[in-house]
């Protein structure tokens, strides 16, 4: 195997963050989406018996779980507004970033500034969540956006598409698409 000088490792090193980071927005967006929705239309009451349903077992083989035990405690204090508020935020947080990723899937340089505006406000609306009310998850979406920022401007600045660092990092996956859209024909 060839060593790559310290430069390039770096180049490989940054464009494959950049592409699992906006492979884990899409992830995020979505999961955000899967609970958001739900929240619009179930009753804080709804919520804490799917809650206990779903972690009963997990009590019963430990009745001290802390997963188990944060979740049945941050479901039971749940008023429907704030259900209603946390399904409406997660609703907006989860399609921004689902449509980030896919203005960036579909190649168009024009989009990062765009892309870069709206993760800067989400940016912003997490580091005020991280300043009222700390959490570690919040905390690790506040570094995982910044870093993605950090490298959509990157990309921007050297003219290259999602496509074009996905390209040139896999370059066996645009092969096999080309290979299936000739068999297609």
């Amino acid at each position: 195997m060839r060593w790559l000088r310290s430069r390039e490792r770096r180049e490989l090193v940054l464009d494959w963050v950049f592409l699992i980071g906006v492979l884990l927005k899409a992830v995020d967006g979505l999961i955000e989406l899967v609970f958001g929705i739900p929240a619009l239309f179930i009753s804080p009451a709804q919520l804490v018996s799917l809650t206990s349903a779903l972690t009963a077992g997990e009590l019963a083989a430990d009745p001290h779980d802390l997963l188990a035990n944060l979740l049945l405690r941050a479901t039971s204090g749940l008023s429907a507004d704030a259900l209603l508020v946390s399904g409406v935020y997660l609703i907006v947080h989860g399609a921004v970033k689902v449509a980030i990723v896919v203005a960036l899937v579909l190649g168009s340089r024009r989009v990062y500034p765009w892309s870069v505006g709206a993760l800067g406000v989400l940016l912003i609306v997490q580091l005020v969540d991280l300043i009222l009310a700390f959490s570690i998850g919040v905390l690790l979406l506040v570094v995982l956006d910044s870093v993605i920022i950090w490298l959509t401007v990157r990309e921007w600045q050297h003219g290259r598409t999602l496509r074009d660092v996905a390209r040139l990092r896999m370059p066996w996956l645009d092969r096999r698409v080309r290979n299936a859209g000739a068999a297609g024909n």
